[in-house]
């Protein structure tokens, strides 16, 4: 393993041992990491300004999150107080305003970039939270060859394509850099997440519909049947990687902006932090190709809270089964040594 060279500084951020790997196997060192994130800064800040920041770093023996910012962050990072209702506490997350910011991140080895869906004024307010986006996060299966797998992906997001169709909504598209594909549809700022939960729900039901034997809502993985999960879990204060987001993967691919028609003429490891650079060239950014906000229907909504929520009809679904599993043991002789 190569030895730290001497360090360097960029913007008043002092950069360490840069000629190491990233992690031992990412076949790319933090050089060309910060490198990276400091020749997309200008379009990578827009897509992270102002939200709560969960990064993935590469400092442990494998890849962790980090919500809450450590004590020896610097006084001039900005940081904003969110209260998590799961832990019942205040949870103190950065926000990646500049570029000093972000090249402090990346000395950090923080590799993954997952901004809220929320700016952190509207997710700390006392009237409420509010929404940015509607994401459906297509999630291929896990048992299948990697262009398989992203393929499916791909039919997927264009069933979530065909579903926005049919109610006039304008989406995005990128690769989520890891296996997968994102499909964004900025919404108007008067809605909450309350609102657009179940619009999300609503959309990935439809998608399923299109085509059932491509998509499916089942949360439970044993209930897939190998088919796309259409995620609409995702609103409010979750998060997603950001465009241009390295992923902590071998090679580090990034999620990378597309437009629907070209899809289904690519490979996620087609943007790595090593290649991505170039092929940005002449490209609108995503923060300014996204669609303008859109209002959700009334219908829409409606329709979505009649979908049960995936996450609590999947709890209630595994208890079921645990029941009957029970049962189904108690029943039979040969398990009582009848």
């Amino acid at each position: 393993m190569a030895k730290g060279s001497a360090p360097e500084e960029r913007d008043g951020v002092k950069l360490t041992s840069l000629d190491e790997p990233v992690f031992a196997e990412a076949g790319v060192t933090k050089r060309q990491l910060i490198d990276y994130l400091d020749a997309v800064s200008d379009r990578l800040l827009p897509v992270l300004r102002d939200r709560p920041l969960s990064v993935i770093r590469t400092t442990g023996p494998k890849p962790f999150m980090q919500k809450n910012v450590p004590k020896y962050t610097p006084e001039w990072i900005e940081t904003v107080d969110i209260w998590a209702e799961a832990s019942h506490r205040n949870v103190t997350y950065a926000l990646c305003n500049d570029r000093r910011t972000l090249l402090w991140f990346g000395n950090q080895r923080a590799v993954e970039y997952h901004p809220t869906l929320g700016l952190a004024a509207d997710l700390s307010s006392a009237s409420g939270p509010k929404a940015t986006d509607m994401v459906l996060d297509l999630d291929p299966p896990a048992d299948v060859a990697p262009q398989t797998s992203f393929a499916a992906a791909v039919g997927a997001a264009l069933l979530v394509k065909a579903a926005l169709d049919d109610i006039g909504l304008v989406g995005s598209v990128k690769t989520s850099g890891a296996k997968g594909v994102h499909v964004f549809v900025p919404v108007h700022h008067e809605h909450d997440p309350a609102d657009v939960a179940p619009a999300t729900r609503a959309i990935a039901r439809r998608a399923e519909a299109h085509d059932p034997a491509i998509a499916t809502t089942a949360y439970i993985k044993a209930d897939r049947g190998g088919k796309v999960f259409v995620d609409s879990t995702r609103a409010g204060g979750a998060t997603v990687a950001a465009a241009y987001s390295p992923r902590a993967r071998p090679g580090l691919p990034v999620s990378f902006p597309l437009e629907w028609n070209e899809l289904t003429d690519v490979t996620p490891t087609d943007f790595t932090v090593l290649t991505a650079i170039d092929l940005m060239a002449d490209r609108p950014s995503w923060h300014d190709a996204l669609p303008r906000p859109q209002r959700l229907s009334d219908a829409l909504i409606a329709e979505g809270h009649e979908i049960p929520v995936a996450r609590v009809a999947a709890m209630h679904e595994g208890k079921r089964r645990k029941r009957a599993a029970d049962q189904n043991a108690t029943d039979d002789p040969t398990t009582t040594g009848e």
